[in-house]
């Protein structure tokens, strides 16, 4: 089994405070961290909830690959947007829904048939199954 790590260094409070996170396999992959920019616009800096979405994304696009492989097809592209959405809740805040845009290549299947492998391949996602409880919605269309 594969175990991930990330590592943040937080100095300071909530609002006035500040933080880097680093992405311990690749010990290079920095990331500026603050909360207010965490619920407002990111200009520069990065949160929890995009990197929730890059992991959906990358998570997805790898399980539609291998889950058309299984069934006999040969992916050319797959492009996968994940956003996800943070909002207030019982005094504090929940990552309440996951909405994904799912545009793929892929020869010798019809609409119908890539729906169904696409919405497998999301039901089965390690980052999908991680985030149970939350609604996640996916757009899935053939390019």
């Amino acid at each position: 089994m594969a175990t991930r790590e990330a590592t943040t260094h937080w100095t300071g409070g909530l609002n006035s405070g500040s933080g880097a996170l680093t992405l311990d396999s690749s010990n290079s992959a920095r990331f500026n961290v603050t909360f207010p920019r965490r619920i407002g616009e990111p200009e520069g800096t990065s949160s929890p909830e995009e990197l929730i979405a890059a992991a959906q994304a990358s998570c997805l696009a790898m399980n539609l690959a291998g889950t058309l492989e299984k069934d006999g097809l040969t992916p050319g592209t797959i492009d996968v947007t994940a956003a996800v959405t943070v909002e207030p809740s019982d005094g504090g805040l929940s990552i309440n829904t996951v909405a994904i845009t799912l545009r793929a290549s892929v020869d010798g299947v019809d609409e119908e048939r890539f729906t169904q492998l696409a919405q497998k391949a999301k039901d089965t996602c390690p980052v999908s199954r991680a985030l149970a409880g939350t609604t996640i919605t996916m757009d899935a269309a053939l390019a």
